[in-house]
Formats: C-alpha cells, sequence, structure tokens
C-alpha cells in the first residue's frame, strides 16, 4: 500500500514522466523533466526501490563523499511535485529515473499505484529518438495516443506502431488499460550529432508540454544553451565538406515534406501559439517576463554552456551514413532511431502537431544508448 505522508493536495495534477535510457536520445527527455524540477524547486517525496528493478551489473551505483563521509547513491526512480501557481494552478507530479532493467509490469503498477493515489489526471511520457533530420531544422516532436478519443480531443496521432518498445511505450499502454488517460511526446534528434546534451531537443519537448497541459514553462537559460548548440554543429559541419553536404541533403527533404504545412489551417494554429505566449511572456507594459517562454529558443539554437561560462564544442558530427551507435536499427516506419521508432511516432517527417515555424525553438537533436531488458 502506498502512502503519500506529507505529500499536500494536488490541484489537477499532470504527471509527467522521462527515463535515460533506449527512448532517450541525446538525453532530451529526461533533461526535459530535469529542467521542470530545477525551475519549480521540485521536492522528491518517494522513490521506487532500486533492488526490485536494475542490474546493478547494467546500471552501477555510485561512490561520493558529502564531508569525508562515503556514500552511495542507487540507480532508481524518483517521484517529485512541483506547485505551479498563477492564473491558472495547475501541480505536476515528476517521474524521472533509468529504464529498469526487469520487472517492468510491476515498475508501471507502481508508478500508477502514486497516480491513483495523488489523483493524477493526465499522464504525459516523454522520450526522444534518432531520425533523419537536420540540425539546421525544427525539431519534429510527435505526440501519440492509444486512446481514439484523447486523439481526437487534444489532437495527438492514434499510435499504429508495431515492434520493440521500451519503457515509455509500456507504460503508456499501462495507463490506458488501467483507465488513466496518457500521452507520449516524441522528439526527433539528429543521428549525426547524437551525443548529449541536446538542449535544442529539450527546449522542443518543452515547448510541446506546454501547449498540451496549456501551462507556461520558465525556461531560465535552456533558450541560450540551444543556440549555442546549433551554431557549434553549424561550425564543426562546416569544416567537412561532406557533412555539410549531407547536412544540405536532409535540409532539402525536409523543406519538400514541409510544404504540405503550410495551409491556411497551419499557419492560423502558429498564429494563435504565437499570441498566447507572447501574450505570457510580457507584464503589463509589454515588458519582458524573468524566465523566459517556451518560445524563447528561437530558429538558432546550440550547444550547453559551460559552467565556467565558457562556450563548449558540440562532438563532432558523425560522417554521413553512419548512424551513432553501431547496435541502432532501421526503425519500421523508415528512421534510424535509438532502436526502433517509437509508438506512432515518424520522425522523419514533419509532425502535424510538433513542429513549428523557424522561430518557435523547436528543432531536433542527439541520441543515446543502454541495454535493456523486459520482465
Amino acid at each position: 500500500m502506498i502512502e503519500l505522508e506529507g505529500v499536500p493536495e494536488l490541484v489537477d495534477p499532470v504527471m509527467v514522466a522521462a527515463f535515460e535510457g533506449w527512448n532517450d536520445a541525446g538525453d532530451a527527455a529526461s533533461a526535459a523533466v530535469a529542467h521542470l524540477e530545477k525551475e519549480w524547486k521540485g521536492e522528491v517525496f518517494a522513490a521506487l526501490d532500486a533492488e526490485d528493478y536494475y542490474d546493478f551489473q547494467v546500471n552501477r551505483p555510485t561512490v561520493w563523499l558529502d564531508d569525508g563521509v562515503r556514500k552511495i547513491t542507487w540507480p532508481t526512480t524518483r517521484l517529485s511535485v512541483v506547485r505551479v501557481g498563477g492564473d491558472k494552478p495547475r501541480d505536476l507530479v515528476l517521474v524521472r529515473g533509468i529504464e529498469p532493467s526487469m520487472r517492468w509490469r510491476s515498475f508501471c503498477n507502481e508508478i500508477l499505484g502514486f497516480a491513483h493515489e495523488l489523483g493524477v489526471e493526465l499522464v504525459v511520457v516523454m522520450g526522444a529518438l534518432l531520425g533523419d533530420t537536420p540540425h539546421t531544422r525544427p525539431v519534429p516532436v510527435s505526440g501519440v495516443t492509444s486512446d481514439p478519443d484523447l486523439a481526437r480531443t487534444m489532437d495527438l496521432e492514434e499510435t499504429k506502431y508495431e515492434g520493440p518498445t521500451g519503457i515509455v511505450g509500456i507504460l503508456q499502454e499501462a495507463c490506458t488499460h488501467a483507465g488513466v488517460p496518457a500521452v507520449s511526446l516524441w522528439a526527433a534528434v539528429p543521428h549525426y550529432v547524437s551525443q548529449p546534451p541536446n538542449p535544442k531537443a529539450t527546449l522542443a519537448l518543452l515547448n510541446r508540454l506546454e501547449d498540451l497541459i496549456d501551462l507556461r514553462i520558465p525556461l531560465g537559460e535552456l533558450p541560450e544553451d540551444a543556440r549555442a548548440w546549433q551554431l557549434g554543429v553549424d561550425q564543426l559541419a562546416a569544416e567537412d565538406s561532406e557533412v555539410a553536404e549531407y547536412v544540405q541533403s536532409l535540409e532539402e527533404a525536409r523543406d519538400t515534406a514541409d510544404l504540405p504545412e503550410a495551409s491556411g489551417e497551419a499557419i492560423a494554429r502558429e498564429f494563435e501559439r504565437y499570441l498566447r505566449r507572447r501574450d505570457g511572456a510580457t507584464g503589463p507594459a509589454g515588458s519582458p517576463q524573468p524566465g523566459g517562454h517556451a518560445t524563447d529558443g528561437g530558429e538558432g539554437a546550440s550547444y550547453l554552456r559551460d559552467t565556467s561560462g565558457e562556450r563548449t564544442r558540440p562532438p563532432k558530427p558523425s560522417k554521413p551514413g553512419r548512424r551513432a551507435g553501431s547496435d541502432a536499427e532501421a526503425a519500421p516506419d523508415g528512421p534510424t532511431a535509438q532502436g526502433p521508432a517509437p509508438e506512432g511516432a515518424v520522425p522523419d517527417e514533419p509532425a502535424s502537431d510538433g513542429s513549428v515555424s523557424e522561430g518557435s525553438g523547436e528543432d531536433s537533436g542527439g541520441s543515446d544508448s543502454a541495454d535493456t531488458s523486459d520482465d
């Protein structure tokens, strides 16, 4: 039985989850949840027992010193709560951890137990995959669900994916079978610059989450980090003519695929988003509010800042024709991903509900790898 002493009664709670590993290309998804936890000062109230779900030879514990005393941090999944005030108060339950090595059904049931006790109204699971998408264009973000009614009401894709899946897909299906509305958000990351971090993909996921739950998310320095990331990749790509030519071919393919999106409905949707965010990002006199907004990233996004304040160079792009990670497979739907493409995601095409105009800051990002095993 789950007991939640000390956790206050929540207002319209939404659970937002992300897991490091197979479904987290460029660490984009886990970084998005970490950003929410940091910006809203989330308070951890529960952690799953690491002994139940993790193989410590795959995900090893770490030893650290606290005032000369050695302590151990075990790999696990932690839950925290953030209280979001404002005109439309809404609380978030953040789930951040590592994809479990075993007992996936029990793992999902335990998370659903917390969701039930806290009165969670919607579960949003974020992931990222590798795709044939250029780093110079907005990051495609697909929103998918197994619930036909939810797909209609929230303008999402109804998943048609068949094939191997990760904990993101398993948790979404567990929610659906338990009667809990659940959505997965997937960001497509350029396979040729797959190493983490990828702040541009993280920014894209936060943009999409913001639209989905109608909540303004403070972004801090993330837009500036995203701009620096893209500038760094631009410079490295320019140093290799083969990579530059390959990026140009991806741009042409992406721009051609984007043409159908230039419809009246798509333009109207983007204009409404712009107006809504502009109003939220300015004060009574029109001055910018501190903290920024999810549209602050702009289309020039780039690499993460060094803690010393100096810019760091992003990892060198992989040569065309190679995928980061020799074990990456071609997904049934076409794109190459960190494993197969996720349920419903189409990373090599513009996501009708996720891709936005050049100035929105939704662009593409990196990859990652980790061993997974089902129960």
